[in-house]
């Protein structure tokens, strides 16, 4: 079984794996709604308890699909999910982080999961049309009414951060990192612990590069989010990253274990303010990554590791510049 870990002061304890939700509806191919929700069953029963879906992936589907998979269960886990776009039509249309909106957003997240209270809600993106001080305030009052218990911030920056903690406590940032996304170690996770805000890594396999899944861009379905969005799949991009990340397969393979173990045990082996959350669809995959909480990687092995992949290794913006631009750095 995997063990806890505490993020943030105000008591929100996790288990030190969690399970990203959103490929099982949304970005990555078909969905498989009845392996999804084996998947999340699954993973309750190998004390992987700690869920993350939001609104926007489907739209509303993913929520959707998670509460089919929690009903009777839902005690059994620790829930998160995220407000923050405005959907128009069943499409994203821009950000929205009124307080008004954030209360309707809410009310349909806890409909579609089928629960009374969300244990985690981020704010997805930094809504630059509203200050974060409205944005904290509002979800201090759906605390205090009792259908929040903790509150999150996503690729948020450090002044934003501060700003929102001084509201209301901030109990984890998600935001991407890895071995194959450094970019918190300079300036954010310095602020995370000055404040005791706990970290959720999503992409924390390097989008597949570190497991060695990872395809061109154009051998991905149309419908795949892959194919437009990511450049590191693209062109001299994908080459220059396969050849990075083979220093991964190598380590893996010289100790017995999975790349994606490598990749998740460094991740776990950077703070116990740390509970990454990888995401599948299906149980193998998640078994695998489960077992990453009995690699044991030791300073040496680490430091070989930050070596093999410093800051910046990875050839290639990781979203497009449309997207790249929502991200509050």
């Amino acid at each position: 079984m995997l063990t806890k870990r505490k993020l943030g002061t105000q008591g929100l304890e996790v288990s030190e794996i969690g399970l990203g939700c959103m490929g099982m509806t949304w970005a990555y191919g078909a969905a498989d709604d009845a392996e999804s929700i084996a998947t999340i069953h699954r993973s309750i029963e190998l004390g992987c308890t700690f869920l993350d879906t939001a609104e926007i992936y489907g739209p509303f589907t993913n929520e959707e699909v998670v509460g089919r998979a929690l009903s009777g269960k839902r005690d059994q886990v620790v829930l998160a999910t995220k407000f923050g776009f405005r959907i128009e039509n069943g499409k994203r249309t821009g950000l929205n982080s009124h307080p008004d909106h954030i209360r309707e957003a809410v009310e349909g997240s806890l409909k579609r999961l089928g629960t009374d209270h969300i244990d985690l809600l981020y704010q997805h993106r930094v809504d630059p049309s509203v200050p974060i001080e409205d944005v904290a305030g509002a979800v201090a009052q759906l605390v205090a009414a009792g259908k929040v218990r903790f509150f999150g911030l996503s690729e948020a920056g450090e002044d934003v951060i501060r700003r929102a903690h001084a509201v209301h406590p901030v109990s984890a940032l998600q935001s991407e990192y890895s071995l194959w996304e450094r970019n918190l170690e300079d300036r954010i996770i310095p602020v995370l612990r000055e404040l005791s805000i706990g970290l959720v890594p999503y992409s924390p396999l390097g989008r597949g590069f570190l497991t060695g899944a990872a395809k061109r861009a154009e051998e991905y379905g149309e419908d795949d989010f892959r194919r437009q969005n990511d450049p590191r799949l693209q062109g001299a991009n994908f080459d220059a990253n396969m050849k990075a990340a083979q220093a991964i397969h190598e380590f893996a393979a010289r100790k017995g274990v999975t790349p994606a173990q490598v990749a998740l045990a460094w991740v776990l082996g950077k703070g116990d303010d740390i509970a990454p959350i990888p995401g599948t669809k299906r149980r193998k995959y998640l078994e695998e990554n489960v077992g990453a909480a009995d690699v044991k990687l030791n300073p040496a092995e680490i430091q070989e590791l930050d070596a093999a992949l410093p800051p910046g290794a990875a050839a290639g913006l990781r979203y497009t510049k449309e997207m790249m631009a929502q991200l509050n750095r």
